[in-house]
């Protein structure tokens, strides 16, 4: 292969980070690595690669690493990869990509590709999950010092704290003309939502379908009840969620409800959801692993 751009943001500063750097460039003699120092560095430093005529480019990173990547990347003819070297990488494990480096790089160095659906939100793309209202909130809320601190437990308690407000009212409405009303909402690229959970059952890759979630209540309570359920694979059978799949759609509200793609705040409402015209050409095992699980 040539011309492979990794994108790198290290988790670690320093030392640590030196020695992520050095395994990554000892995978192969071909790759140029470039690390982000600041939000927004990798986004910049794929609009560059595109323009520099970079046939590959791999995000070394989370979910946000991810996020920046692909916006900088746009709707470029460039071939997408992930190394999941982050806290959090949900489209890795999407993808079924190994979080171990060798086994992840394996996948690169293959070289299969397949073509999944790029949703956009507002002009911005995301690759995995959209959220609007509750869980944008708990992002909005928790400062990276906070993060830093804490680790997992930051979202605890920002969850705590914005779950004892009045939640908003939000209107979603797909393109079949029904209106929903619900406290938050979850909107779907693929299946899997903050790590290991399946949330959107029915959702593909590649199916052109958003798939949605409307939580129509948020007390303490519902949302215990709504994680519980989640973690059980019964909270379609809720009568205070809805579930449903859409190729485009809007969710409103009075106020301001913020709106998160991949992690990362991206705006409040209103906002309207669908898919870029173009695919987006990614780097995956050559059997996608959706399929897998839904033969077995």
């Amino acid at each position: 292969m040539n011309k492979i751009l990794v994108i790198l943001n290290p988790a670690a500063k320093g030392e640590r980070a030196g020695a992520l750097r050095h395994r990554i460039e000892r995978l192969s003699p071909d790759l140029v690595v470039r690390e982000t120092r600041k939000p927004g560095d990798a986004e910049a430093i794929a609009e560059r690669a595109v323009q520099q005529g970079f046939g590959v480019v791999i995000a070394a990173g989370g979910d946000g690493t991810v996020n920046e990547v692909v916006n900088g990347l746009g709707e470029a003819e460039v071939t997408f990869g992930v190394l999941p070297v982050g806290t959090m990488n949900v489209f890795a494990l999407e993808l079924g990509i190994s979080s171990d480096l060798r086994r992840a790089w394996a996948v690169i160095e293959r070289g299969h590709t397949r073509l999944i659906d790029l949703p956009k939100a507002n002009g911005e793309y995301f690759v995995q999950l959209a959220g609007v209202g509750l869980d944008a909130e708990v992002v909005r809320q928790t400062t990276p010092d906070f993060k830093k601190a804490l680790g997992p437990v930051s979202y605890v308690l920002s969850l705590a704290q914005v779950v004892a407000r009045k939640p908003p009212k939000l209107v979603v409405s797909a393109e079949d003309g029904r209106e929903r009303e619900g406290s938050f909402v979850l909107v779907g690229n693929g299946r899997f939502y903050g790590g290991p959970l399946v949330l959107f059952r029915d959702a593909r890759l590649d199916d052109g379908l958003l798939d949605v979630v409307v939580f129509k209540n948020q007390s303490h309570w519902d949302v215990l009840r709504y994680v519980q359920a989640i973690v059980f694979g019964t909270h379609q059978a809720l009568p205070d969620v809805d579930y449903f799949q859409c190729e485009r759609l809007t969710v409103d509200a009075v106020g301001d409800v913020p709106v998160e793609l991949d992690g990362e705040i991206a705006g409040v409402v209103p906002f309207s959801f669908g898919f870029a015209e173009r695919k987006l050409r990614v780097l995956a095992p050559a059997v996608p692993v959706d399929k897998v699980r839904r033969a077995s």
